[in-house]
Parts: structure tokens; C-alpha cells; sequence
């Protein structure tokens, strides 16, 4: 016999935890006030434009990635397949201003946004579908730490 979740169980436990890594942390898996979006809004552009070494992308870049990884994961959603350059945001993305760096971080939000009102409409009847929803969560997740472990070198004092 195969025991099954439900579809609606899933979603709930995806969407909670998608919520902890992009609006607010709950001392779930993260520390309060530790999530993506509240993150970002205690970088400025210079400091989101410093890498922490020569050879370190910038936080401007991963916020950059995150967006592009989202959008495409959107795509795969709706059965689209995109050409990416995966390579090209870590080549290019380096100084931000301010309106860039506002810029970036209202396109990831809406690009979360509309990932996330896609999975609620999702049958997840599948494993790609499931497969999927867990890189996506995985992945921000750690480009989350990523980000969080570079402020320890552009902000000690934090």
C-alpha cells in the first residue's frame, strides 16, 4: 500500500516555508528577521555592490540570480522552456545604484509573488512539479546564506 500526502498538505507545508525564506523569519528554520526580503532591506547599494573578495560575486548578483532562477522556474511551471545564460549575471552584475537596487529587489519580489500564486494554482500531480518546488525553495534558501554570510564581512559590526 502507498501512503500519499495530500496536494493541499503539501502546498500549505511549501508555502510556509517559502513565506520563511522570502517575507519573514519565524524561528522556524530561520532566526526572526532573518528572511530574504528582510535581509535585503538593511543593505544599502554601495554595500550590495561590494563583493567580499576579488573572486565573490556581489550581493546585488545573487539578488540578481535568485530573480533569473525564479523566473525560469516559472516558466518550467507553465510547461515554457527558456535559454539562459547562467553564467552572465556573475560576469556583469557588480555596481548598483539606488535605483537599481530598489529596481532589483521589486523585481524579485513580484517574480516570488507570482511563483508563489502559481504553485497555489499547481496540481502537483507529478514529481518534476514537486522536484521543482523543492530546488526552488532549496535554492533560495541557500543563496539566503549566501547573502547573510557575505554581511559578515561588509557590515562586522551588525
Amino acid at each position: 500500500m502507498v501512503e500519499q500526502i495530500s496536494k493541499d498538505l503539501f502546498l500549505q507545508a511549501f508555502l510556509v516555508l517559502m513565506a520563511e525564506t522570502f517575507e519573514r523569519g519565524r524561528a522556524g528554520y530561520l532566526d526572526r528577521g532573518a528572511s530574504l526580503f528582510e535581509t535585503l532591506a538593511t543593505i544599502s547599494a554601495e554595500e550590495a555592490s561590494r563583493p567580499v573578495s576579488a573572486d565573490c560575486a556581489t550581493i546585488a548578483a545573487h539578488v540578481a540570480h535568485m530573480t533569473l532562477a525564479l523566473d525560469f522556474s516559472l516558466h518550467l511551471f507553465r510547461g515554457e522552456r527558456l535559454q539562459v545564460d547562467w553564467g552572465e549575471i556573475w560576469r556583469t552584475v557588480r555596481e548598483v545604484t539606488d535605483e537599481e537596487w530598489t529596481a532589483s529587489q521589486e523585481h524579485l519580489r513580484e517574480t516570488y509573488i507570482a511563483f508563489r500564486e502559481l504553485a497555489k494554482i499547481t496540481p502537483w500531480q507529478n514529481v518534476d512539479e514537486i522536484e521543482g518546488a523543492m530546488e526552488v525553495l532549496a535554492h533560495n534558501a541557500y543563496h539566503l546564506g549566501e547573502i547573510r554570510h557575505a554581511l559578515c564581512t561588509i557590515k562586522p559590526e551588525r
